[in-house]
């Protein structure tokens, strides 16, 4: 139903841009700024038209917003873009992000074909070459931005977030291991060894059975992830962590969630279940909940959390010091060997810069070298984090970047006030060079060193992702015709895979029994033809062709 209501939403969406078809004339303000009508999402603490990058961008660019605000919240930042494209009262720019309101690959096609969103490949070579040097240095970047018919509709974000880019992590209470003589455990096994003396031993000491050995929260659970990937390779793909239903088996796309190793993943977690090592809340609680276990003023109770970081469930630097007790857990080793960790990549995905044909000629070439000033060095700190001194300051003597081996570029300010910056929306050229080089305290038990902690942790991670089998989803664009049938397939699929896990987790369904009615009810639910048409995408992208 959503498919089918995105395509309808871009129906009409080209209907009603027959009118501007022709071009649009240049409006411009009382002082001589170029009007751009920006659709973008905005939090609670942004006010765009008062915000000091948007003045720095206005007269940089001789550039007057006329701003069409949503919110952080996707699901009606998503739908109000969509209604603004059905009435054809849409915007000379989409300004997104990309885990708020991104369009799709498919959506990127429809609109391209339609006419709505202007090719930019003409605009970056005569007036932006930091974009143009983007593209032509990063072939993941290229690929995911040029269409099957070689137009660039819209330009996705790209940032190098070296922690996200490994998300399948385990934090560990290290003072309940140090306190019951336990080492960090290496093996499914030892695993099982440790909650459950964290489940029995009293490791918080207040003479209480309240520790929880393992729990996470819905929206940020890599439990599953985490734990199979001792079994079997559980693919993250590339969509800002969602998970993916293939992988790469050669050159065949294949799915890992029927193979026997899967099973036998899946049999594993059950049994930590069943001995009541995995909170029953794990599967059902939110993000809220958790940080309640967390935080509990009685007790630490949390022995261990599957999630990207470790302010998901703990209050950084809270008073009596328990976030620093949690350190990352390398990828376990199974019973046949494995220890593979997830790969997500690249770690920003969707599309956020798209010029309509709303747009005057003067707005888009205004617009295209603005993004353009975005990817600069100087573009980036400024847009990110505010004007110099403001949001960050230059390095001081005995500060050390992120990664100690290069030279620091930049200080982000801890105490900056608000409203100072894009953020999120201007993270267009966030490389790994660039994102190393920012100065962090070497304390990383602190929240301010937690980028130091996240790099460090990460790097436990780092070389168990296992590449031969990721399969590249920002680089393999589908058929456009079979988009609509895609999305549906994936929903369904996806669906019906996180029911029966589930269920085959928590023993409402015996795994040994009900295995093969699980493996016929994903063809049913169309498994065969999912993975064609991916195959046939995969088999375009690898001849060179789209």
């Amino acid at each position: 139903m959503a498919a089918l209501a995105v395509a309808g939403t871009l129906a009409l969406a080209a209907c009603s841009s027959d009118k501007s078809a022709q071009g649009a004339a240049n409006e411009t303000s009382a002082d001589g700024k170029v009007v751009i009508d920006t659709f973008t999402p905005a939090d609670q603490n942004t006010n765009l038209d008062t915000n000091q990058v948007t003045k720095i961008m206005s007269d940089k660019f001789k550039i007057q917003f006329r701003w069409q605000n949503t919110t952080y919240d996707a699901g009606p930042a998503k739908e109000k873009r969509q209604i603004a494209l059905a009435s054809g009262d849409y915007p000379d720019l989409f300004f997104l992000i990309p885990w708020v309101d991104a369009f799709t690959q498919a959506e990127v096609l429809k609109l391209g074909q339609q006419g709505v969103a202007v090719p930019l490949e003409d605009l970056i070579k005569e007036n932006a070459p930091n974009i143009q040097k983007a593209l032509d240095s990063n072939k993941t970047y290229k690929e995911m931005s040029t269409a099957p018919d070689g137009h660039i509709y819209a330009l996705p974000q790209w940032a190098d977030c070296y922690h996200c880019t490994y998300p399948d992590k385990l934090w560990i209470n290290g003072a309940w291991l140090k306190k019951l003589g336990l080492q960090v455990p290496k093996t499914t096994e030892d695993l099982r060894k440790v909650l459950t003396a964290f489940k029995t031993q009293d490791p918080n000491g207040n003479g209480k059975a309240d520790e929880i050995p393992m729990t996470t929260d819905v929206q940020d659970s890599s439990l599953i992830a985490y734990l199979m990937n001792a079994f079997a390779y559980d693919p993250v793909g590339a969509n800002n962590g969602v998970r993916s239903l293939v992988t790469l088996d050669g050159d065949k796309v294949v799915t890992p969630v029927t193979s026997a190793a899967w099973k036998e993943g899946l049999k594993y977690i059950n049994s930590l279940y069943k001995e009541g090592l995995i909170d029953q809340a794990a599967f059902t609680q939110n993000a809220q909940a958790l940080q309640a276990q967390g935080n509990n003023p009685k007790a630490v109770v949390l022995g261990s959390v599957p999630v990207l970081w470790p302010g998901i469930f703990v209050q950084l630097d809270s008073k009596d010091g328990r976030d620093k007790q949690y350190d990352a857990v390398p990828p376990l080793t199974g019973p046949e060997g494995k220890s593979y960790t997830g790969l997500n990549y690249p770690t920003s995905t969707g599309y956020t810069f798209m010029l309509t044909n709303k747009a005057s000629k003067e707005a888009q070439v205004a617009a295209i070298k603005m993004l353009d000033w975005i990817y600069t060095d100087e573009g980036q700190m400024i847009t990110n984090m505010g004007p110099e001194n403001v949001g960050w300051t230059k390095p001081g003597p005995g500060d050390i970047a992120l990664d100690d081996k290069v030279k620091p570029m930049y200080k982000p300010k801890q105490d900056a006030p608000k409203n100072i910056n894009w953020g999120a929306l201007g993270q267009y050229n966030n490389t790994l060079a660039y994102r190393n080089a920012q100065v962090v305290p070497a304390d990383i038990y602190t929240g301010a060193g937690l980028e130091r902690r996240l790099f460090q942790a990460t790097k436990l991670y780092e070389g168990h992702e296992d590449k031969a089998q990721w399969f590249p989803q920002t680089s393999v664009w589908p058929d456009p015709s079979l988009s609509g049938e895609l999305a549906t397939l994936q929903t369904n699929l996806n669906s019906y895979v996180n029911q029966n896990q589930l269920a085959f987790i928590t023993g409402s369904k015996n795994i040994d029994a009900e295995w093969d009615a699980y493996v016929k009810g994903l063809d049913s639910t169309g498994m065969t033809r999912y993975l064609q048409i991916q195959q046939e995408a995969y088999d375009k992208y690898k001849s060179g062709s789209k």
